[in-house]
């Protein structure tokens, strides 16, 4: 992907993640959107997903969020995300749960781009924050 196709493609993504965003009460103990994320696929599929927040803890990142509906659509390679954080911008990175959940999905996770910083479209691989992972052996076996 050239320069211009991979601005163009986090500027699809910065949309479509802001497209969902914003805090929505579900229930007296569900609260979801706070957080948005888009992911972009192998093939080229946009995803999002919002954070879900509970009162007991059951709740669930917008990455992993966002995660679930491309499975859940049968697909499995990411190649990019993001997040839009509470207030508004965008450049949060995933949780350690997040990143975990990402690094179990395909060999290729190590690859996955995450961007930091969309005035100037900064970004960093997943396996840059997830050094030495301990999975790589058995991911790497099969």
């Amino acid at each position: 992907m050239n320069l211009p196709e991979e601005i163009a493609a986090w500027e699809k993504l910065l949309r479509a993640a802001k497209a969902i965003h914003g805090e929505r009460k579900i229930s007296p103990f569900i609260e979801a959107g706070s957080v948005s994320a888009a992911l972009m696929t192998d093939k080229g599929n946009i995803y999002t997903g919002v954070c879900i927040d509970t009162a007991c803890g059951l709740g669930m990142c917008a990455e992993r969020s966002a995660i679930a509906a491309m499975l859940s659509a049968g697909e499995a390679e990411i190649t990019k995300i993001l997040c839009i954080m509470p207030d508004g911008r965008c450049g949060g990175t995933p949780c350690g749960a997040c990143r975990e959940f990402m690094m179990q999905l395909s060999k290729n996770a190590p690859s996955i781009k995450l961007l930091t910083d969309p005035e100037n479209f900064s970004t960093v691989k997943l396996g840059e924050m997830v050094p030495d992972w301990w999975g790589e052996k058995y991911m790497n076996e099969g």
